[in-house]
Order: structure tokens, then C-alpha cells, then sequence
């Protein structure tokens, strides 16, 4: 029963006394109760709302997106660091930081539920909303997104993991459960992610209205397509997939890279799709992860734990007046840009800037629950996407002009780099300084073929063939009776 329930629990229980997340900022406020599947059919308005807010409320969870992401997709690379104390382990952070992992670490198993989870409500979500009496353009979109969703959420496994079990319907039997308990090959998985965006593509509207903002427009699934190609090095599949997001003019760079990150900055022009952190009653954001990033011990009040603090080598890679350097690395002992003096004490020198909150200029809660949207998908990520693919279809001259809008926004000259080697090895580290703090950079070097010689640069212990892949947890491989392979060499 262990095994069944570790499977398909979100399958039979995901809809007990379920509340649903509004794509706004707010909550649909009423007592909680027991509600069965059928209950959501019979009242199709308010069930399918419930339905697919069930599936946007995954990616708030501490599991999805909190302290155990950051550790597997920033605090493995060489832009971060640990940070914390030297005695504060964060109980496998540690691990993290020296590439000493075991299958064991609980943030493997974290993320790996966390976007099980996600997946399994996506597959309710494709099943009983098509199911139900609804006008056709809405419940269009409801699947739209929930296939946008699905996708996400497996990209997150695929590049953790590797091939992993595939579950694209809801598991209506033992047989099914059965079947979801061995890994489909990563080719495969990568099939599924395709097939729910050229479906969430073809679905989702061009444009979302202020008041829907967080829910996923066409660009939104182009862009994704355009950065899954990329992984895939389907190079001229990307490149389609750039043009039709940069050609619908919907879109363009934030003149000042430092608001992104900010409240105001959400959902600018550059925003192709972030998640929508929720600033009413009950106060509600993703789980920890301001709090797990703020600065420790600043005098007057912590603002947080101090993990996943910038590195020396990332500082070290900006050029001179490149304004991400600013906007990215948050130093002790500075005047923040809401007048906040922050103390020369602090445990750590460098913090990250990008989870800053405001308690004077912005919303603000507490310290667990902050109106701090994540920036997912970006306009200035998919000019250097256009930049690299581009390049490895051999036209230098179109790679550059997507390169040198990111430059330009920076404050830097233009590159002039004439070879297709130089000019791919400058994009690299483009994308390392453009998207510093925004969990893209293991997955960066991995994808590239250059993390093993990047990291041992730095003395960390990462093993060709071994740490291309995070190790399966060893919690689901128990679960599954052994039936779920462990990847090489763990």
C-alpha cells in the first residue's frame, strides 16, 4: 500500500478540502470542506477553477520550488555558494556545494515529489475538465494550461533526473501504478514535454489580460519550446520558435535590468512567464524562498537563513560597468535600492539580490510567505537562446544581434567576435552573467558538456558520467519495490 499510495496519492486524495489558487492575487475565500471529483464535475464553473488552480498551487509548495531546488540548481553550480554559517549544514547542502551526493539527500526526493505531484494534478486536470459542460474557449484553455504545466514540471525532473517514470493520464488501476513505477527513457520524456507545449501552443491565447497575469499565454509555450530545443540541440527547431516570439512584437528587454526583480517589475515586457506569487488573504508565496536566500543576522531583524549566497567566481566574471553585477550581488555593508542600510557583519560578504523583498517598498508579510514572484521564462534568456542557435547554424552575423541587445541593456560594447567558436564560447558566458541566480546554470554546463571542467576548476568533486545526472532517491526506489533503476554509478 506504501508503494500504491507514494505513486497515486495525489490521484485519489489531491481534491480533499482543496482550495483553489486564483491566477490573480488573490483567494477565493470559503470554509473548507470534503469535495469528491464528482462533486467538481456536477458544479463545472467552480470545480474546473478548482481543478486547474489545484495544479498552480504545486508550484508554491516548499517541495517544488523552495530550499531543495535552490540547493540542486544553484548551489551545485559555480555561481553560488552555500553561504549560511560554516557549522549550518542546511542538513544537505553540503553535499550540494561539494558534489559529494547521495541518493539519500532529502532535496532529491523533495523535488522529486514535489514535481510528481505537479504532474499527477496536470493529468486530473487533462481528463475531468474535458469532461465537463463548459463553454469551449474555457475549457480549451483550462487543458492548454494544464498541459503548459505538465511540461514544466517534467522539464524540472528530466534535467534532475534523466528518464523517469512517465505518467501522461490519471492512473485508474494497479496495472497503471505498476507501470509508473519504472522509468521511460529520457528521449521519451522529452517527447511528452514537446507534445504538451505544441498542444499548450495551439490552445493558449496570444495575449493574457492583466488580471489573469501568472497563466501561460502562447509565447509563453513558444519560448518554453524554444529553450527544450535548445537542450536537444534541435537547433533550427529553436530558432522557429525564437522568430515566432521575438516576430509577435509582444515582447522586449526591461530597460533597467535591476527592476525585474522587483514588484514592480513583474509581468513587464520582458516577463514571458513567471510565477504569480499571491499578495492577499491568506498571504501566500512560493514556501521559503526569500527566506531561505535573505541575509542572516542583519541587526535589526534576520531577514532570512543566508543559503545560496553569489561565489567569487561569478563576481569575477562580470566585465567592468556591467550593470547585472549591481543588480545581481547584494553587498554587505551597502545601501539597498529601497534605502535599507544593510550591516558590514553580516556572516556572509555577498548575498542574492535577485530574492531581495522589500519590507518598506513592496508587499510584505513575513518572512516565509513574500510577494516575490519567480521569473521563470524571460525576454533577455531567449535573445541568447536566438544567439546560440543561430551560431550553430553557422549565420555569426544574426547571433551577434541578438547577443549585443543583451549587452546594450547591460551597458557593455558590442562583441565582434568573428568565429563560430569564439563567438559560442562569449554567448556561454553571456548567458552565465544575464541569468546569474535564476537556477539555469547547472543545467547550462551539463547540457554544454563543459561542467566537469568547469567545477573541478573550482575543487569540487564532479564525476564525468556520474554527476551528469542527480541520483534517483533511494525513498522512491524502495517504494517501487526496485523497480526504478538508479542512474551510473551511485
Amino acid at each position: 500500500m506504501k508503494k500504491t499510495l507514494n505513486i497515486s496519492h495525489w490521484a485519489g486524495l489531491l481534491f480533499l478540502g482543496m482550495a483553489i489558487l486564483s491566477c490573480q492575487k488573490s483567494f477565493l475565500e470559503e470554509p473548507s470542506r470534503v469535495v469528491t471529483i464528482n462533486d467538481l464535475i456536477n458544479n463545472p464553473q467552480d470545480g474546473s477553477q478548482r481543478i486547474i488552480g489545484a495544479v498552480y498551487n504545486r508550484l508554491f509548495d516548499w517541495e517544488t520550488h523552495s530550499f531543495s531546488w535552490i540547493g540542486v540548481s544553484s548551489i551545485t553550480s559555480d555561481e553560488a555558494d552555500k553561504g549560511s554559517t560554516p557549522g549550518d549544514g542546511g542538513a544537505d547542502k553540503i553535499e550540494m556545494e561539494t558534489w559529494t551526493l547521495s541518493p539519500t539527500n532529502l532535496s532529491f526526493n523533495e523535488v522529486w515529489e514535489g514535481n510528481f505531484e505537479g504532474v499527477g494534478r496536470a493529468c486530473y486536470a487533462i481528463e475531468f475538465i474535458g469532461k465537463m459542460d463548459l463553454p469551449e474557449a474555457e475549457k480549451s484553455r483550462y487543458i492548454g494550461e494544464a498541459h503548459f504545466l505538465r511540461a514544466y514540471y517534467y522539464w524540472n525532473l528530466v534535467r534532475c533526473f534523466g528518464g523517469v517514470p512517465k505518467i501522461d493520464r490519471v492512473l485508474a488501476s494497479q496495472a497503471d501504478i505498476e507501470a509508473a513505477s519504472t522509468r521511460a527513457s529520457e528521449a521519451e520524456i522529452y517527447a511528452l514535454i514537446e507534445s504538451d507545449l505544441l498542444a499548450a501552443a495551439a490552445i493558449l491565447p496570444t495575449t493574457v489580460p492583466s488580471s489573469e497575469a501568472g497563466r501561460p499565454s502562447r509565447g509563453s509555450a513558444e519560448a518554453f519550446l524554444a529553450k527544450m530545443y535548445l537542450y536537444r540541440k534541435d537547433w533550427a527547431a529553436s530558432k522557429a520558435m525564437c522568430d515566432r516570439v521575438i516576430g509577435s512584437g509582444l515582447y522586449s528587454l526591461l530597460p533597467d535590468y535591476a527592476k525585474i526583480w522587483r514588484e514592480a517589475g513583474e509581468f513587464s515586457s520582458e516577463s514571458l512567464w513567471e510565477i504569480n506569487a499571491v499578495a492577499t488573504n491568506p498571504p501566500k508565496g512560493i514556501t521559503g524562498y526569500t527566506e531561505v536566500q535573505g541575509m542572516r543576522g542583519s541587526g535589526d531583524g534576520d531577514f532570512g537563513w543566508g543559503f545560496n549566497v553569489p561565489s567569487q567566481d561569478l563576481i569575477n566574471s562580470y566585465e567592468p560597468g556591467d550593470k547585472r553585477k549591481d543588480a545581481t550581488v547584494l553587498v554587505s555593508g551597502s545601501t539597498l535600492w529601497d534605502g535599507y542600510v544593510t550591516s558590514s557583519t553580516l556572516p556572509n560578504p555577498y548575498y542574492n539580490y535577485k530574492a531581495y523583498v522589500s519590507r518598506t517598498a513592496e508587499s510584505y508579510f513575513d518572512r516565509g510567505q513574500s510577494n516575490k514572484n519567480l521569473r521563470v521564462l524571460r525576454y533577455g534568456d531567449l535573445l541568447l537562446i536566438k544567439a546560440e542557435v543561430e551560431n550553430e547554424l553557422g549565420d555569426t552575423t544574426a547571433a551577434k544581434t541578438a547577443l549585443n541587445q543583451v549587452r546594450t541593456r547591460a551597458g557593455l560594447q558590442p562583441v565582434n567576435a568573428g568565429s563560430q567558436s569564439s563567438l559560442r564560447e562569449l554567448i556561454y558566458k553571456e548567458r552565465k552573467v544575464e541569468l546569474a541566480m535564476e537556477h539555469d546554470r547547472t543545467f547550462d554546463l551539463r547540457r554544454t558538456g563543459r561542467a566537469g571542467a568547469v567545477l573541478r576548476a573550482l575543487g569540487k568533486n564532479y564525476v564525468d558520467g556520474k554527476h551528469d545526472l542527480f541520483p534517483i532517491p533511494q525513498r522512491q526506489i524502495d517504494l517501487s519495490g526496485g523497480k526504478l533503476m538508479q542512474n551510473p554509478m551511485y
